[in-house]
């Protein structure tokens, strides 16, 4: 055997060049969030979208990234995960051009969709290569601090360089920062990456695919049409269908012999516990993300590069725990490390929902500090339990997992919290009666209305929307409160070790087989 068989549980410098090649995707995909909460006001402005279009904008990336991880996940484990991130990388680079060029709402929506698809690509198949190529426990442990903590460089870049270009360009500008990063992507992924693929996986049963998309979307379209104009027929309906899809799906799995998502991975409690925190967690700074942005913006009055630096102190103190916090799993129960972190969320979150619109920008960037800072923990240790739990050739359907409930829980944060802040907006804003139907639907069109407006009546009229956003953002605080505990309270409980899953294991199977060990690129 050779020396990389005979010690397959510790990475060498290529695994750790390939690792700053994984980071590319995680860096762009966390811009792209970031970025696009700064340029809401400015695609209001630029293309008039209606309420509805304007969070579709925003969350149907999300959406479909949900919807398609766990079929991607998968995908890669046979198909070559390497490939399908090249692939994926390529088509996100196209979609990005799409995005900044969108002429109309409908345009832009569809841009976003095309970069939910691609963007589904890109996460699993960065996590499962992780997975593949660092054997060792410890190693792995601090190649996904890494990845974290480029998830929180690219938040802290984000709004100052989308800022910056906001200040000089157009809002289409921000779409085409992924374009360099992808093309770097794919000029160094095939140099420095191993191909990982499992040779024994039957092949994509593509029942498996419709039922799990059939699942998921309704279920987020129900959820959002609920918290947006209250509980209706089709949306109920529609939740209801997909709740049913959800449970054909399961039923299907069980009986397949190469199952699009292997359910015997949930029988580790810390596993489960860590997906449902995550979705939680990122459920709450969704929605927190979208309004605290808009606060410094639209209520403090601040310039997209002025409230990009103002974001930056929340960033750093997530890339501070990040990294900090395998170190304290290390020698502190994780779960310890965890709970600890959301309890330091549930105070930043206290703090935003005590903010007013008066209160100054000092307070509102206190709490989204804490909120960030204390999900550091979460983001390193949980994903690193998700994904080490799982034996190396279910890396993939682990990562898919690990970011299903990530990019869902966002998604479901800006449809379900946005709705809700958006409601308490609506029912608290003192609309004129100069004011069209409608064109105070958003905090950004009643700033807009009230230039037309006599200046006694637009300063009242102003005065009431930016008192009613703020009153949004306090209710949103108090459930991201609230979650945050008892997130908080489930982790202690359970998780109480590091993964101890097959990942951590030397590989069994024969050298020869391809693709096998991730240490034996075959590209």
């Amino acid at each position: 055997m050779s020396t990389v068989t005979d010690t397959p549980d510790r990475a060498g410098p290529r695994q750790w060049l390939g690792l700053a090649v994984l980071a590319l995707p995680t860096l762009l995909l966390s811009i792209d969030v970031s970025v696009l909460h700064l340029a809401v006001p400015h695609i209001s402005e630029g293309l008039d979208p209606s309420a509805a279009q304007m969070l579709w904008i925003i969350d149907i990336y999300g959406f479909l990234i949900a919807g398609f991880l766990v079929t991607m996940g998968t995908l890669g484990d046979r198909v070559g995960r390497r490939k399908l991130l090249l692939v994926g990388a390529a088509a996100f680079g196209v979609a990005s051009v799409a995005a900044a060029y969108a002429d109309s709402p409908a345009t832009l929506i569809a841009a976003r969709a095309a970069l939910g698809v691609a963007g589904a690509t890109l996460m699993p198949s960065t996590l499962a290569l992780i997975s593949n190529m660092f054997r060792d426990a410890r190693q792995r442990g601090v190649a996904i601090a890494v990845w974290v903590t480029m998830f929180s460089v690219g938040i802290a870049l984000g709004p100052v360089v989308g800022g910056a270009m906001l200040e000089y360009f157009w809002w289409g500008s921000v779409f085409l920062l992924g374009v360099p990063v992808m093309a770097l992507l794919l000029v160094a992924g095939p140099m420095l990456l191993p191909e990982y693929r499992d040779e024994e996986a039957g092949r994509v049963d593509l029942i498996s695919v419709a039922l799990s998309l059939a699942a998921i979307l309704p279920v987020i379209y129900g959820l959002k049409e609920i918290a947006d104009d209250g509980p209706s027929a089709l949306p109920l309906l529609v939740l209801l269908a997909g709740l049913l899809m959800a449970v054909v799906f399961v039923r299907r799995q069980r009986t397949l012999e190469s199952p699009l998502l292997d359910f015997r991975l949930f029988g580790d409690p810390a596993f489960r516990t860590s997906l449902v925190t995550l979705l939680l967690s990122m459920l709450v700074a969704g929605g927190t993300y979208l309004f605290v942005t808009q606060y410094l913006q639209l209520v403090s009055g601040l310039s997209p590069m002025k409230a990009g630096l103002y974001l930056l102190p929340a960033a750093f103190a997530l890339i501070v725990t990040s990294v900090v916090s395998p170190i304290a799993a290390s020698k502190v129960r994780p779960g310890h490390v965890v709970a600890v972190g959301l309890v330091v969320s549930a105070l930043g979150h206290v703090v935003l929902a005590l903010t007013d619109s008066t209160s100054g920008i000092a307070q509102a960037v206190t709490g989204f500090a804490l909120v960030y800072a204390g999900g550091g923990p979460l983001i390193a240790l949980g994903t690193d339990i998700v994904v080490g739990a799982a034996p190396p050739e279910q890396a993939g359907s682990a990562a898919a997992l690990s970011e299903t409930s990530t990019e869902l829980g966002m998604a479901l944060g800006v449809a379900v919290l946005g709705s809700v802040g958006t409601a308490v907006y609506r029912s608290g804003v003192d609309v004129p009666d100069q004011v069209p139907e409608g064109g105070a639907d958003t905090l950004a069109g009643a700033l807009e209305a009230a230039r037309n407006l006599p200046a006694d009546v637009a300063a009242a009229f102003v005065d009431s929307g930016r008192a009613a956003f703020t009153d949004g953002m306090n209710t949103i605080g108090v459930i991201g409160a609230l979650l945050a505990l008892g997130s908080a309270v489930l982790v202690a409980v359970v998780i109480k070790s590091p993964p101890t899953g097959a990942a951590e294991e030397p590989a069994k199977e024969p050298a020869d087989r391809p693709g096998t060990p991730a240490e034996q690129p075959t590209g």
